[in-house]
């Protein structure tokens, strides 16, 4: 009876040891799955990222040159606008009385210069025949058929004519000066007029529409705002710690928030040459040559800037590098991990370059939640 009872209670300690090896086995030598990564060559880039919006290099606010009421808005915001287009009227019928009143004083002062030509011709005539009759008279004076109160009062009507001519050509240079006056008084009632007709200065987009007919505007009053399309890109900030490695042309990637899987080519235009004093970043212009269906000025958009690139170097995936001070990643070999300590060089946006520690063909882990111990066994999870 009693050996029963010892065999029974050391089959249950038996069964608690092995299903104890069990654990330990199971929780310290059998394989564990793991993912892993096969090393490679290939591209990699190093890049600089900003944050901006995007913007127009040439933007304008259409104001009028001159006060006066809305008559007509004539576009909208999203038309398409060409340079010299109308854009705008204003009101005009005060402006447009002007110029006739300035027209009739015109007419006036033509007709007064008219007149003094006419005064001249006549002045002239009298001129030449007090001339020809003192010319005639001088010449019998000495030999006194004529007296000399004759001949002095001959002389003196000459003198009368003169002075009439000299006074009739005085009033054609005033009555020239007017017209030169009025013509200016016209010119400028005519500009006025014009003044009235707001026009496009450039080939460009209405972006946004701030008045309507009706409403009384003054030089400076913004009534519509226009972008040239010629050349958009994102403005955008960049860390002043990448401002050496920047330079105009460098390529670059677009993202806009509105379509965050979509990557468009573009590159810098042009850098700021002054950094935020708060923020301690560089405004960068990065040109877009080809936009997303729909885009809207003023819109968030990343900048990925190109500032190194390699070909045919090795390449991982930033998330297997595992730091014990230094970095370096976990490799398998025979079905078991260690830890080997790597070189590194250019750091993409993902990817990193490795420079030593590894050659090509070799299979790295991809860490998990729990990193496995060294000399550990494992099995590749193919996915």
């Amino acid at each position: 009876m009693f050996i029963k009872r010892l065999l029974k209670v050391g089959w249950k300690i038996a069964l608690v040891l092995l299903i104890a090896l069990f654990i330990v086995y199971r929780l310290r030598f059998s394989p564990i799955p793991v993912e892993t990564f096969v090393v490679k060559t290939g591209t990699i880039s190093a890049e600089a990222m900003g944050t901006g919006t995007l913007e127009a290099r040439i933007r304008a606010s259409i104001s009028p040159k001159i006060s006066g009421r809305i008559a007509q808005v004539l576009v909208d915001q999203g038309d398409k606008v060409i340079k010299g287009q109308p854009l705008v009227l204003l009101e005009d019928d005060d402006l447009r009385q002007q110029v006739e009143m300035a027209k009739a004083e015109l007419a006036v002062a033509h007709a007064s210069v008219e007149k003094t030509i006419s005064g001249i011709k006549s002045a002239e005539a009298t001129e030449n025949q007090s001339k020809v009759s003192y010319a005639r008279i001088s010449q019998l004076a000495p030999s006194g058929a004529v007296s000399i109160d004759t001949l002095e009062k001959s002389q003196q009507q000459l003198q009368v004519a003169q002075a009439e001519l000299n006074r009739a050509q005085s009033a054609k240079i005033e009555a020239e000066k007017l017209v030169i006056k009025t013509e200016a008084s016209l010119q400028f009632a005519q500009a006025q007029l014009s003044y009235a007709e707001v026009c496009a200065p450039f080939d460009g987009l209405i972006v946004k529409r701030n008045r309507d007919p009706g409403d009384v505007v003054v030089p400076g009053s913004m009534i519509l705002d226009m972008i040239s399309l010629e050349q958009l890109w994102i403005s955008a900030w960049v860390d002043e710690t990448k401002l050496g490695s920047l330079k105009e042309g460098q390529p670059a990637k677009i993202v806009f928030r509105s379509a965050p899987g979509a990557e468009l080519p573009g590159k810098i235009a042009r850098i700021s040459p002054q950094a935020d004093s708060e923020t301690r970043e560089v405004l960068v212009d990065v040109a877009i040559d080809n936009l997303p269906e729909t885009w809207a000025v003023g819109q968030r958009a990343e900048v990925y800037i190109e500032t190194k690139r390699k070909e045919n170097t090795l390449v991982i995936p930033q998330r297997v590098i595992v730091r014990r001070q230094q970095p370096g990643v976990y490799v398998i070999e025979n079905g078991k991990t260690s830890w080997r300590r790597i070189g590194t060089g250019i750091e993409g946006k993902e990817t990193i370059e490795v420079t030593e520690g590894l050659k090509t063909g070799q299979v790295v882990l991809i860490p998990g939640a729990k990193l496995p111990k060294d000399g550990r066994a494992v099995k590749v999870i193919k996915k």
